[in-house]
């Protein structure tokens, strides 16, 4: 990877939130779900500060060297009863913004949940992603991720 690459991983601000909900309205999903509004709905920040509040939920920003954030994901650790008492790692809304993609910075923030997981000792990790994002998935393979689940949603 080359220096130009090169992200910082860090917990996001509150003051990220305008940048997270940009790359989330980035795709042909996210734009008709997230309301980019100026100022963002007050619904955002009470959601960034209730993921705050969570202990076991982790929402981070890969930083450029200038201080833009180009990147975010959210992990959380689920404790379960299953695997004999497993707990496992949820990996959601992994975004680049669309100016920098194919360096890298998916790559890093994606390992960088797995050794956290592995960390705090979940016994898998998984993430889900729409069927339509072919590209997404074929990213997620080479990072070792086997499709395994038929996942289905009632959103309300």
């Amino acid at each position: 990877m080359s220096d130009e690459s090169a992200v910082t991983i860090r917990a996001a601000r509150r003051d990220d939130v305008v940048a997270i909900v940009a790359m989330l309205a980035d795709d042909h999903l996210g734009a008709g779900r997230e309301k980019l509004e100026d100022p963002l709905p007050d619904s955002y920040y009470a959601a960034f500060e209730a993921l705050q509040r969570t202990p076991h939920i982790q929402m981070v920003v890969a930083e450029d060297r200038d201080g833009r954030v180009v990147g975010c994901l959210q992990l959380a650790e689920l404790p379960g009863l299953s695997s004999q008492g497993a707990s496992r790692a949820i990996i959601e809304d992994v975004r680049v913004a669309s100016d920098c993609r194919s360096r890298g910075i998916g790559e890093q923030l994606v390992r960088w949940a797995i050794a956290q997981a592995r960390g705090r000792h979940c016994k898998l990790i998984e993430l889900f992603t729409h069927q339509s994002r072919v590209d997404a998935q074929r990213f997620y393979v080479r990072l070792g991720f086997e499709p395994s689940h038929v996942g289905m949603t009632i959103r309300f």
